[in-house]
């Protein structure tokens, strides 16, 4: 099963920040194929909903990017600026909290992977 995108839509920025807290820098691809490892492919994010998310995070100054040149290929990293680090947490918290509720509200029983 693979999830909508409009239920991935309110949590990409909390996996973006999550990912780069785990792995201090990330490019682009390297956090789509991370993602879908880390899901068994059940997420997948598209550059289409990626990119902006990147770019929102950083008009935020919540990441920062470093350039750097692979052979004649431009590689973009990502990685957490010091208010990027402090929102991860905020934002996990977030959703921890949301998923309790929903469960609650919903009387489900989560299942495990």
């Amino acid at each position: 099963m693979i999830y909508s995108s409009e239920l991935i839509k309110g949590t990409l920025k909390t996996i973006v920040l999550k990912l780069l807290t785990d792995n201090k820098k990330m490019y682009g691809y390297e956090i789509t194929q991370k993602v879908k490892e880390l899901t068994l492919d059940r997420i997948q994010i598209t550059e289409g909903a990626l990119y902006p998310t990147l770019h929102a995070l950083e008009a935020e100054g919540l990441v920062t990017i470093k350039t750097e040149f692979i052979g004649k290929r431009v590689r973009k990293y990502y990685s957490l600026s010091r208010a990027g680090k402090t929102k991860a947490k905020e934002k996990l918290n977030e959703l921890s909290n949301f998923m309790e509720t929903m469960i609650s509200l919903l009387d489900i029983k989560p299942k495990t992977i």
